[in-house]
């Protein structure tokens, strides 16, 4: 996840946007604990990791304010995909591609029939790559300087 959140930025954000993203960005052991977040492995090296969530929190991480754990209802709410990283050697190989896949059938099992994220600017293409639509672009400061997120949803 450092990885990613260093090198990926880079032709994205200037060096304080990607401090302050560090804020919201990394992992959320809920998901963990939720049995919904995969790793993906290329010969014994971990390549990348991302996860859905049936609960209300977007975005952020463990140390990101303002989480909640509440449960969303699938037949009204759409799932969401987070905490997605590629590791910056693992780029460009379809482990991203991989991963949302894998979130949005579990999600699809589960009955939910939308998907929801907040990416970033460096994820933003992946995204639109795999039916996502931008629905808004928005800004995050709370690490301390603006950082631009776009909020996209897709029918699963």
């Amino acid at each position: 996840m450092d990885a990613a959140i260093s090198e990926l930025q880079k032709p994205f954000l200037d060096g304080a946007q990607i401090q302050s993203s560090r804020m919201t960005m990394g992992l959320d052991t809920q998901l963990i604990d939720d049995g919904t977040y995969f790793i993906v492995e290329i010969v014994e090296q971990l390549a990348g990791c991302g996860g859905w969530s049936r609960r209300a929190t977007l975005y952020g991480g463990d140390q990101s304010p303002g989480r909640s754990a509440v449960l969303l209802n699938p037949a009204t709410d759409a799932a969401r995909i987070r905490a997605m990283y590629t590791h910056p050697l693992h780029t460009r190989k379809g482990v991203g591609r991989l991963i949302l896949s894998l979130c949005e059938q579990a999600a699809r099992s589960e009955g939910f029939t939308r998907a929801e994220l907040m990416a970033s600017i460096a994820g933003e293409p992946l995204y639109r790559a795999c039916g996502y639509k931008m629905r808004e672009r928005r800004v995050d400061d709370r690490g301390g300087v603006a950082v631009p997120l776009v909020r996209m949803n897709k029918l699963l």
